[in-house]
């Protein structure tokens, strides 16, 4: 391709609003333009490397057995009413009415379509095991779109869901997908990390996440550095040792004005750790929907919510109100677990735990020597806390270390979760009407995009890896001399004829600006080709941002097949 002939609207200074090296990088070098918020238009250069990550990852899925087809993107709101899910997943479902007054929703995912589509089809347990994928735009209207690609309202997924006739074969499936990702993700040559994941709104009994390990990422992760234990911060489970505490009894001592956990130990002259944060919660979905339930953690932790909905039953959990707080016998900034009237749930690092301080549910008041067995004898002991860095592995004592990574790709185990409701079943082998189990497995393709940036690049733009780059080689002609034109114009059809990709620039601008936007765009491979390196017979030829080599210009095409082929 010529330089002069393709739309590369490259950017000389860095967007006010992109925040990441992804966002910044790809918008300047003229790969995707914003349309309004969290919506980007892919441009030719942008498309390019799309479609070679699309690529891989049709590649792989149909070399594991998945067939692909497309669903559409608009889907009626009723197979959602159908699923249970219409009402739970929230402002992120799009939804509009068309001239009949149907309601529909733009989808952010296809787990109703599809189980729509396979239970009318479905008939037999010799049709299963089946997986079915797409490669689709989705749309979630994200509160706060940010960071370009990596957190758009629309996006480009492959989403891919499997039925079996029973758990085993499910299991066997996950397991193929699982090993599937970690091809697809080594292929793209990513430093990467599976974690254990939860299952959000997707649901199901067990899932993995896989993370390109990034410091912009948006997730935190929690590994083992002595084994191979990994978890999202969400779900990730450790262990601390609470310092000793000396039975005692309970008494109450005034704490004028102070109520933070750091403040109050302070004032008590305790460690953190022997505090009590206990706080109220309002249970939103599932069968409890409106109780109110405490949580306690020690003083030095953090709760992680989403274990707590998980405890409690609930879809989601929402900070009790003031009103709420007074109901359940408690005070703002005084709460304490003792004597509340809702259910309480006590962090497993506190069982059996003495001697701590907790508020008084009193005003300007906490209590001394509470003993959880003794005074919260009801409680529900589970594991709330999220983990921190320097704690101890549960699997094999090791250090807990904390990384962030970039979430581009999520397996589930659904179990029986859209099927039963949606009714997909199928005659089993003794003749009898049996429900489907079924999988789901997402990659965020438009995501990936992002992510590579964020992993490779350098102070002068993108670093492509070969097998992702928009092309393969930037031809660059020093001078518009006929001499570097007629030998440019020679390796460019030499090069394209054996089949590699070449951005010729043969523009009349100044080297400077060619070989910036070269390092910008982040070809691999750079041919330079100029009137003074052909009076001596030679060009240069090189790794993008690596030492160039010279050769004839006979021989250059040879040299950078070379130079390819090694993937240097």
């Amino acid at each position: 391709m010529r330089y002069s002939k393709f739309f590369i609207p490259t950017l000389r200074d860095d967007p006010a609003d992109a925040e990441v090296v992804s966002h910044r990088l790809l918008l300047r070098a003229g790969f995707i333009r914003r349309v309004t918020s969290g919506v980007y238009d892919y441009l030719p250069m942008g498309l390019r490397v799309l479609r070679k990550i699309e690529a891989i990852v049709r590649e792989e899925m149909n070399r594991a057995g998945a067939q692909e087809l497309l669903m559409p993107m608009v889907q009626p709101c009723e197979l959602w009413e159908k699923s249970g899910r219409l009402g739970k997943y929230g402002p992120e479902l799009l939804r509009f009415e068309d001239r009949h007054d149907h309601e529909s929703c733009l989808g952010p995912t296809h787990e109703e379509v599809i189980c729509d589509l396979v239970g009318r089809e479905l008939r037999s347990y010799k049709q299963l095991p089946m997986n079915l994928y797409q490669i689709q735009a989705k749309f979630r209207d994200e509160i706060r779109p940010r960071f370009g690609l990596m957190r758009g309202r629309e996006f480009v997924m492959k989403d891919a869901y499997s039925f079996h006739a029973d758990d085993a074969d499910l299991e066997r499936e996950y397991r193929l997908m699982f090993d599937t990702y970690t091809t697809i993700f080594n292929r793209f040559g990513l430093k990467f990390r599976a974690v254990e994941a939860d299952t959000g709104s997707i649901g199901g009994s067990d899932s993995h996440e896989f993370h390109v390990l990034a410091d912009s990422g948006e997730d935190l992760i929690a590994h083992c550095e002595a084994c191979e234990y990994a978890a999202n911060v969400e779900k990730a489970v450790s262990e601390r040792e609470l310092p000793a505490g000396s039975p005692a009894e309970l008494a109450e001592v005034a704490t004028p004005s102070v109520s933070s956990a750091e403040d109050v130990a302070a004032f008590l002259k305790v460690e953190p750790a022997r505090l009590v944060k206990t706080l109220l919660y309002r249970l939103q979905g599932g069968e409890h929907d409106g109780d109110i339930v405490a949580a306690c953690v020690r003083g030095d932790d953090q709760l992680q919510e989403i274990k707590l909905a998980h405890a409690a039953g609930s879809d989601t959990v929402e900070m009790a109100a003031e009103e709420e707080i007074r109901a359940a016998g408690g005070v703002s900034g005084f709460v304490g677990p003792q004597g509340l009237s809702c259910r309480v749930y006590v962090d497993a690092t506190l069982e059996g735990a003495e001697g701590l301080v907790a508020g008084a549910n009193r005003a300007d008041a906490h209590v001394t020597g509470l003993s959880i067995a003794r005074d919260v004898g009801e409680a529900v002991i589970v594991d709330l806390r999220e983990t921190r860095a320097g704690d101890r592995c549960r699997r094999c004592g090791g250090g807990i270390a904390l990384s962030r990574g970039i979430e581009v790709g999520q397996v589930f185990a659904l179990g029986r979760r859209y099927t039963e409701p949606m009714e997909v079943m199928f005659q089993d082998p003794a003749g009898k009407r049996a429900v489907a189990t079924m999988g789901c497995y997402g990659i965020g393709v438009s995501r990936l995009m992002a992510a590579v940036v964020e992993q490779c690049h350098d102070d002068a733009g993108i670093r492509w890896p070969l097998n992702l780059a928009p092309f393969q080689v930037a031809l660059i002609t020093m001078g518009q001399g006929e001499a570097a034109m007629r030998a440019s114009e020679s390796i460019y059809r030499e090069l394209s004829g054996a089949g590699v990709e070449v951005l010729w620039d043969e523009r009349r601008e100044r080297p400077g600006v060619k070989f910036k936007d070269a390092e910008l765009m982040g070809l691999p491979v750079q041919v330079v080709v100029g009137d003074r390196g052909l009076e001596r017979g030679v060009v240069e030829y090189g790794p993008r941002g690596g030492d160039r080599s010279e050769t004839g210009p006979d021989a250059v095409v040879g040299a950078v097949m070379e130079l390819i082929g090694s993937g240097f």
